[in-house]
């Protein structure tokens, strides 16, 4: 005899998948945790855990004060707010425009901050640079990414409005990077030796680089970017199916995509100023939500990619520095090994999920 709904049995199947899923973010967490107090702890110069505790709460030697306080913690802090903003950047256009393979960068927003930089670095003659340009710190470089990004932006909220169909967006972003990228080889072809080495190391990525005061900066950003993200949660869900049916329940297409696009391009200018271009956390860490949690509702995914996120960049960050070793290994390298597989399981699985593409 067929057992026709029970709603004793639905209401058990709802409460044991909400407590795997609370077991799973207590585990991201825990995990989070410890790969922070890892990336603090690991270095080439080896530190015991009282000397941390002591550097962060009381003090201590002055030279650990300096590697704890000057450079590891806002190093460690940097990865976690670069691996959030990207994998939520990463999420929101993979809704958006319901493709798998699509980043944070899908709107050219890397490449105007890449554009930005080369205009600095490999804009002026070598003399200039190092004269003028230097005294300006690492500030100058930052500001030339944001202008870039920022401009970038701004075209591609332009098109948004005037374009209805977003894969059309899609394509006009990746073309518009392209051309910025061509413009970038031209700038390398006829730079300087010395400056194009520069512009080389500035692509693969760092996240050490930064001051306090440029990391407070980067922190009132992001969490601008990701309140951005927070209001547009009904809006991706919505967007699951579709902009005609978004539209059709009466969703607001041109107002949802200002707030997505705004909320995308702080995240990922932000993070590629600062940090450089990271590669394919972006992408990774949504489809690795997905799987971890098996749901495509937005309520679920965007917290656990913040979490995620931020646990994978950790891990990327400790394995760039090889821990013990004074060689650093440039950060962008191992997030592409991080990245790629998981890129190459999505493209062999045929693009097929559990019904949110």
């Amino acid at each position: 005899m067929m057992n026709v709904g029970n709603p004793g049995n639905s209401d058990s199947s709802l409460s044991i998948m909400k407590g795997k899923r609370n077991l799973l973010f207590t585990v991201l967490v825990f995990l989070l945790i410890l790969l922070f107090c890892l990336d603090i702890l690991l270095g080439s110069v080896r530190l015991g855990l009282h000397d941390v505790f002591r550097a962060l709460l009381s003090g201590s030697e002055e030279y650990i004060n300096t590697i704890v306080l000057k450079f590891r913690l806002p190093k460690a802090i940097t990865a976690i707010l670069a691996g959030i903003a990207l994998s939520v950047s990463g999420l929101q256009m993979q809704t958006l425009f319901r493709n798998p393979m699509a980043g944070p960068y899908v709107l050219g927003i890397s490449s105007g901050a890449s554009l930005g930089v080369a205009f600095v670095i490999l804009g002026f003659p070598a003399q200039f640079l190092a004269g003028s340009i230097n005294a300006l710190g690492s500030w100058a470089m930052v500001a030339s990414a944001c202008i870039g990004a920022g401009a970038v932006m701004i075209i591609m909220m332009a098109i948004s409005l005037r374009v209805r169909n977003i894969l059309t967006v899609l394509v006009l972003g990746i073309m518009l990077s392209s051309g910025i990228s061509a413009i970038v080889s031209i700038m390398q072809y006829f730079s300087d030796e010395s400056m194009l080495k520069a512009y080389v190391i500035w692509t693969m990525g760092s996240l050490g680089n930064l001051t306090s005061q440029q990391l407070s900066i980067m922190l009132v950003s992001l969490l601008a970017g990701v309140l951005l993200s927070l209001i547009s949660i009904k809006m991706l869900n919505a967007l699951l199916l579709g902009e005609n049916y978004a539209g059709s329940i009466g969703l607001n297409i041109r107002f949802a995509r200002i707030i997505i696009f705004t909320g995308t391009s702080i995240l990922a200018g932000v993070v590629t100023a600062f940090c450089g271009p990271i590669g394919f956390i972006g992408i990774a860490v949504p489809h690795i939500s997905r799987i971890i949690f098996r749901t495509s509702d937005h309520r679920i995914l965007l917290p656990s990619v913040i979490i995620l996120g931020a646990v994978i960049m950790l891990a990327s960050d400790i394995l760039s520095q090889l821990p013990g070793y004074d060689k650093v290994l440039p950060v962008n390298s191992v997030t592409s090994l991080v990245g790629i597989p998981v890129v190459i399981w999505v493209i062999l699985r045929n693009r097929k999920y559990s019904g949110e593409f």
